[in-house]
């Protein structure tokens, strides 16, 4: 089970990390970088051609601003590619999200909410699950433990107020 984490800058890595996080708890092999699409273009795609070969099975890219980093990624392989808009700039990251989810047809870039990196990873672990089944049950009983959670926040609810 591998993924790549893919971000524009450095200053995103705070943003980026709940995600590599997350995919390490659940057992996934995770490579992750910092390639500019703007500043370090010929990185990038070296990059991109290294996991189209070494058995990645989904790429989460992370960028604000103009964020052509999941476009440009997506332009370059086949394997599913999230794209997590990021905050940072006068917009605070409604321009990264516009910016990403307006992908030409036949190039489409998953999207996940501004700094959604949590979500990027559990939608590439689910990615993932369509073909391991071991996977798939972990990520069904952290779903039954979240449930096991929020009813528990509830009856704390419950009890103090009655």
């Amino acid at each position: 089970m591998k993924a790549a984490i893919i971000m524009g800058s450095t200053s995103d890595l705070a943003k980026v990390e709940p995600a590599v996080d997350i995919l390490k708890k659940f057992g996934a092999e995770v490579k992750v970088r910092c390639l500019s699409a703007h500043r370090a273009h010929a990185g990038l795609s070296a990059f991109i051609e290294e996991v189209n070969h070494d058995g990645t099975q989904v790429i989460i890219t992370a960028a604000g601003m103009a964020a052509a980093l999941p476009g440009v990624v997506a332009s370059q392989t086949v394997l599913p590619v999230i794209g997590v808009p990021l905050s940072g700039s006068v917009l605070d990251g409604t321009d990264a999200l516009m910016s990403i989810v307006q992908m030409p047809p036949g190039i489409p870039v998953a999207t996940v909410a501004i700094n959604g990196s949590k979500n990027a990873a559990y939608l590439a672990l689910q990615i993932m699950a369509v073909s391991d089944p071991e996977l798939s049950e972990k990520l069904k009983k952290d779903r039954d433990d979240m449930e096991q959670a929020a009813i528990k926040a509830n009856e704390e609810v419950i009890a103090k107020f009655e």
